[in-house]
């Protein structure tokens, strides 16, 4: 798989905001995460979310936000064959 494109449109002293584009079969690669984060999604879509528990697919529905606290670690990948997926992710410093 190749790589998601993340494109920073925010990095200031209190919050890094990056916009995530996948195309199908595209991941974001393994990562932790080290601060508090919001997602907005800007598609409707399914994503696969890979951790050390395991597998699960996630529903994005564009415009619907989610929270996750510091220490997340997971791959994140757009498991569709024909589907682009847009997400904001918010950072909280």
């Amino acid at each position: 798989m190749s790589d998601a494109t993340p494109t920073q449109l925010i990095d200031n002293e209190r919050v890094k905001v990056t916009e995530w584009k996948f195309k199908p079969g595209q991941s974001t690669g393994w990562h932790r995460h080290g601060m508090d984060y919001v997602v907005i999604p800007v598609t409707t879509g399914k994503l696969l979310m890979k951790d050390a528990d395991g597998e699960r697919t996630a529903d994005l529905v564009t415009g619907k936000p989610y929270f996750r606290e510091e220490g997340v670690e997971h791959d994140v990948i757009n498991p569709s064959s024909t589907d682009d997926v847009i997400f904001i992710e918010v950072e909280v410093k």
